[in-house]
């Protein structure tokens, strides 16, 4: 009796076992009997498993490194700056630009229209004079409804003339050579958007080119009770003589390369 107690006590404890083990297995399978699969990074094999998470790493590294540039790049001037200030402005320009116009102190109040013409020989032996091509207005038109426009398109023509107002004086005379590049710039690209738009015709020759700006306040909101003049202001620089050869030195298709203007982008801290 006591033998066969002990067997049965031992088959009803393997049978409890088995019924506990056979209960679990069904709760994990779930209502239809069959292995609930894995989901997300958990499916994944062992080898996907690690590259992934060594993604992972690779792009919260390259994040971390892109937000440290870019505090250096707008943090005052100090040690890791002056040493490796080359460095960040190469990862920064022009790309990730930073500065401070949109913000306080002196946020931008003004529309500023860069606009150029031209005094062009004609085929004949005369001279004309073109009118006024709004450059601005024609990246405004290339960059609205673009979801990606182009650097170029953006900051070429924008960054140029910051460059130029800030290597001048009041007379329009450079300041340092500095002043003297920014004019060879502006001519370069005025005489690169004239010939797009066949502003000499055929024949023709572009002898001179003039610029002006036209700077009109933006209109404060209605609740403000702020008035402001809609009057537009002109700049208006003297012609520049064009050269038969704009492709001497290191000034080629497009790109001023001397000094700290490169690839269309003023990187100077003039221009900022």
């Amino acid at each position: 009796m006591d033998a066969y107690d002990t067997g049965s006590d031992a088959r009803r404890g393997r049978g409890g076992r088995d019924e506990r083990d056979t209960v679990e297995g069904l709760e994990a399978a779930g209502p239809s009997g069959a292995a609930e699969p894995r989901a997300g990074v958990a499916a994944l094999s062992l080898r996907y498993r690690i590259g992934a998470v060594v993604a992972l790493a690779v792009v919260a590294v390259a994040v971390c490194a892109h937000i440290g540039l870019v505090f250096l790049h707008v943090a005052p001037s100090n040690t890791l700056t002056k040493k490796h200030g080359e460095a960040v402005d190469e990862w920064v320009f022009p790309e990730f630009e930073q500065n401070w116009k949109l913000f306080a102190p002196n946020p931008l109040q003004q529309n500023i229209s860069v606009q150029v013409r031209a005094e062009v020989s004609t085929a004949d032996g005369a001279i004309r004079t073109t009118g006024w091509y709004d450059l601005s207005a024609e990246d405004g038109r290339a960059i609205d409804g673009n979801p990606l426009p182009s650097h170029t398109q953006q900051n070429e023509l924008r960054r140029a003339w910051d460059f130029f107002v800030a290597t001048h004086d009041s007379d329009e005379r450079p300041v340092g050579l500095r002043g003297t590049l920014s004019e060879t710039y502006l001519r370069r690209i005025a005489v690169l958007r004239l010939d797009r738009v066949d502003a000499a015709g055929e024949g023709g020759v572009v002898e001179r080119v003039q610029y002006r700006s036209r700077t009109t306040n933006v209109e404060p909101p209605s609740w403000s009770g702020e008035k402001v003049s809609d009057r537009p202001v002109y700049r208006e620089l003297p012609w520049w003589p064009v050269s038969g050869d704009l492709e001497t030195g290191d000034a080629k298709t497009g790109d001023v390369k001397t000094g700290d203007v490169k690839t269309g982008d003023v990187k100077g801290g003039d221009a900022a």
